[in-house]
């Protein structure tokens, strides 16, 4: 999704403190890839960030430790509504 921003590099090592810090560092090194992940100052709602595995609840704010792995993919949705149960 993003590597025809990043002429194809998979992985991209740098230092940051959380998910914003990335995200300017990505866009230091490949303009207009801040874009693609940030809407209105958050996550674009059809993006998740992973780190170390684990979904970032916090979003931009969400701390990344200094050997952390920080994915960004699609946000994934569906499933079906259940209806509630009544009583009778």
């Amino acid at each position: 999704m993003l590597q025809s921003l990043t002429g194809g590099a998979k992985r991209v090592d740098m230092e940051a403190g959380n998910v914003r810090q990335v995200i300017e560092r990505l866009e230091e090194l490949y303009p207009g890839i801040k874009d693609r992940l940030v809407e209105d100052g958050e996550i674009r709602p059809n993006l998740a960030v992973a780190i170390d595995g684990d979904v970032a609840i916090m979003g931009l704010l969400q701390k990344v430790g200094e050997n952390s792995e920080v994915h960004f993919v699609p946000a994934i949705a569906g499933g079906s509504v259940v209806p509630p149960l009544r009583s009778i």
